[in-house]
């Protein structure tokens, strides 16, 4: 089956990389779909998943926010933050999404509630990929 490189890139460095049967991610516009030989493209990324799939299984990425270059011989996703399923905290994780349902809950002369949605949503996207839920 034809593959396709990707690397995921955070200002931190590289987070993964490796040879892919097709990627999936989150876009603003709405899911995409990538395989080998893709049109090129740019496309912003919501707070999300990145399946990676290889060898027939799925890898899971989560990644809050960024971009995804798609070019004919490979696939860049330059993202904010990432981590792989295998390296998120779940433990912190959940404490941020406590934390972040608290201030939600708080007067909002208190809170700025943006900030709030954003690191909820976060932290729901990495209990999510750390759980394996997509």
């Amino acid at each position: 089956m034809k593959t396709v490189p990707v690397n995921v890139v955070t200002p931190d460095g590289p987070v993964y990389e490796a040879q892919v049967e097709m990627v999936s991610v989150k876009a603003q516009s709405g899911e995409l779909g990538i395989l080998p030989g893709h049109v090129p493209m740019v496309a912003p990324l919501e707070i999300g998943a990145v399946r990676l799939k290889k060898d027939g299984a799925t890898e899971l990425v989560a990644v809050s926010g960024g971009f995804i270059e798609v070019r004919q011989d490979n696939v860049t996703i330059l993202a904010q933050a990432a981590e792989t399923a295998e390296e998120i905290d779940l433990k912190r994780a959940r404490a941020a999404k406590e934390r972040a349902e608290r201030r939600l809950n708080q007067s909002a002369d208190q809170v700025d509630y943006h900030r709030a949605q954003i690191a909820l949503r976060r932290a729901i996207n990495r209990i999510d990929v750390s759980e394996n839920k997509f």
